[in-house]
């Protein structure tokens, strides 16, 4: 006679190589495995008992445990494609099974596994279309360069050190090369080295044991632990404490490490990537970062250009951002007036891609015509131009208008490379624009000054200021 047995659920559920968990009669979670708690970010410490939509939240037609239910009365599996969010507000695109748990008598309750397809994105246009997913935007020769890096860095477990001015999408960089590797289908972590003390970032990273120090209550795995067999990515490792420099370092030899408090090794496989806005070589020169882990993390490096770099890829970026926030605000935006988008053409953009997008998704809310004109730009861009402060206080007693006034400014454009009132090449500072603008506005107005002035929505004072400041008069 065959004996029955009761399997090890919680064996079972570590031998499943997809995150999964199992909820109760009542959807409420009981256990998960390792790579769940990885991709949803909870320890199961904290979230058993809950119910299971609340942790795993998702927009596959999950409201409410409506699918649960489902499969709890009917008995048939199900498998839906989604999103998940997880507890860092990550998106992750996921294919859903959902199927009963049950003995002979009753249901017992459900085994859910969330399969991350981020990784099934790779042959032709899949590619493309993941580029402009992570919204890695650009035509230009610096970008197509970082492009066609990303296929070879995600051929092998090299670690690799991404490097760029801040709002230039490191991030996004890492995300790609991790969804386009081997290790898609394991952890992406993301840990910011700068954003903790030594000692939190250290248990951040590594875990520690129950009773390491006070309010260490319960053993903790750290990120490089919930990470294995994935990608560990450490944003601003270049302010990472020397003291954790050492630690980083001997994983990366050794791919074992010790909890903080602990006395047993665990042993992970990790890829690193790690990503800097600070120059490291300088750094390693000041004895501020080791030049050891300096030459572990540079196997493969990427860096990403500015803008400022690239101004061929703004329009590109200007049109995108556009088109996202016009559908997130139900708007029918159709563009940018030509002064508008001479204005955005000649911005530095200090803050990169991310000033850019808060810039139109600025505009998108105030605009309120079928166009983004200047008036829907955020008042901080002009002021960061015009650097150059307007010493001219008072207005002469006369101001004749006169069209001999405009035939001279015109006579000034060869000089400084205007030949019409079209979109420049990309090169003019604002100054350029803003003359031009003024030339363009006397034309149209013939030389009458205070027609001019009503278009440009100034007073009379400031279109003489500006005159002055610009060698018109």
């Amino acid at each position: 006679m065959a004996v029955l047995f009761t399997p090890d659920y919680l064996t079972m559920l570590e031998g499943i190589p997809y995150p999964a968990m199992i909820l109760n009669d009542r959807s409420r979670i009981q256990a998960m495995n390792r790579l769940m708690q990885a991709i949803t970010g909870y320890a199961i410490e904290n979230v058993r008992g809950v119910h299971g939509e609340l942790v795993v939240r998702s927009n596959a037609g999950n409201t409410r445990g409506q699918n649960y239910n489902k499969v709890l009365q009917t008995g048939e599996p199900m498998s839906v494609t989604g999103d998940i969010l997880n507890r860092f507000r990550r998106k992750i695109p996921t294919l859903y099974h959902i199927s009963r748990i049950k003995d002979a008598q009753q249901s017992l309750g459900l085994l859910v596994i969330v399969e991350d397809t981020t990784g099934r994105a790779s042959e032709g246009d899949a590619v493309e279309n993941n580029y402009a997913s992570q919204e890695l935007i650009g035509h230009s020769p610096q970008m197509q360069k970082v492009f066609d890096m990303i296929p070879l860095m995600s051929q092998t477990d090299a670690s690799v050190l991404i490097t760029g001015e801040t709002g230039t999408g490191k991030d996004k960089i890492a995300e790609l090369i991790h969804a386009e590797s081997s290790r898609a289908r394991y952890p992406f972590i993301k840990v910011n080295c700068g954003a903790l003390p030594t000692d939190l970032l250290e248990s951040e990273l590594f875990g520690h044991v129950k009773g390491a120090f006070t309010g260490a209550t319960r053993n903790k795995q750290g990120m490089f632990k919930l990470a294995d067999r994935g990608t560990l990515f450490l944003t601003e490792i270049g302010d990472m404490p020397l003291p954790l420099q050492v630690k980083l370092l001997s994983v990366l030899d050794d791919s074992k490490f010790i909890p903080v408090g602990g006395e047993q090794s665990v042993e992970v496989d990790v890829r690193i990537i790690a990503a800097t806005h600070r120059p490291l070589r300088e750094q390693v020169k000041r004895n501020e970062f080791r030049e050891d882990l300096f030459y572990r993390l540079n196997v493969l490096h990427v860096h990403l250009p500015s803008l400022r770099e690239r101004q061929s890829d703004i329009r590109y970026l200007l049109d995108h951002f556009l088109q996202k926030f016009n559908k997130a605000l139900g708007k029918n935006i159709v563009g940018f007036t030509p002064l508008a988008s001479q204005i955005l053409s000649a911005y530095a953009f200090p803050g990169n891609v991310r000033e850019l997008r808060n810039i139109v998704e600025y505009a998108v809310n105030v605009c309120k015509r079928k166009k983004i004109s200047d008036q829907n730009l955020p008042p901080y861009i002009f002021d960061k131009q015009l650097i150059v402060s307007e010493m001219v206080t008072t207005e002469p007693e006369s101001v004749p208008d006169s069209k001999a006034q405009v035939k001279a400014a015109v006579a000034l454009e060869p000089a400084i490379g205007i030949t019409d009132g079209s979109s420049g090449n990309g090169n003019e500072s604002w100054g350029d624009i803003e003359r031009q603008m003024i030339v363009d506005a006397l034309l149209t107005n013939g030389g009458n000054r205070t027609t001019t002035s009503e278009q440009l929505g100034w007073g009379r004072m400031k279109l003489w200021r500006k005159m002055k400041k610009y060698g018109l008069l």
